[in-house]
C-alpha cells in the first residue's frame, strides 16, 4: 500500500509541476534589454598624416596610431591592392610584421582612406 500511495504522489507532483509550468501569468510583460556601447566616432573631412605601424595579414590591412594607440581599416583607393600586398610583404618578408609608416589621408571612423603613405622603419630589422 505504501509503494502505490508512493507513486500516486508521485506521479500527482509531477503533474502539478507540468501544468503551472505551462500556464504564464497575464501581468508579467516581456521587456527588451537595450544595451548600448559607447562608441568613439572620428570623422574628419581634411587630409592629415598620421605616424604609426602598417599591419597586414589574412587580406586585412590595419593601422595602429602611435599617438593615440587605437586601431584604424586602411582604404587604399588610388592603389593597386596586389601591389601593395607585394609590397608589403617583399619589404616586410611575412604577414603580421609591423612596419612603421606615415599614412596621409581622411579618417572617417574607424578606416583610414590612405592617399600617400612612406614608410619609415621596418620593426624589428634593426636598421
Amino acid at each position: 500500500m505504501k509503494l502505490l500511495d508512493l507513486k500516486f504522489k508521485t506521479i500527482f507532483f509531477l503533474f502539478l509541476i507540468g501544468i503551472t509550468s505551462c500556464i504564464v501569468p497575464e501581468n508579467i510583460k516581456q521587456q527588451e534589454e537595450i544595451i548600448t556601447l559607447s562608441t568613439k566616432a572620428v570623422i574628419s573631412d581634411t587630409v592629415k598624416t598620421y605616424v604609426g605601424w602598417w599591419v597586414y595579414g589574412e587580406g586585412q590591412h590595419i593601422f595602429k596610431d602611435e599617438q593615440t594607440l587605437e586601431e584604424y581599416d586602411l582604404i587604399f583607393p588610388n592603389e593597386n591592392m596586389e601591389e601593395l600586398v607585394e609590397l608589403y610583404v617583399s619589404v616586410c618578408e611575412m604577414e603580421y610584421f609591423p612596419m612603421e609608416c606615415e599614412m596621409t589621408g581622411i579618417l572617417s571612423g574607424s578606416i583610414l582612406s590612405v592617399q600617400e603613405f612612406k614608410i619609415l622603419y621596418i620593426q624589428g630589422c634593426g636598421e
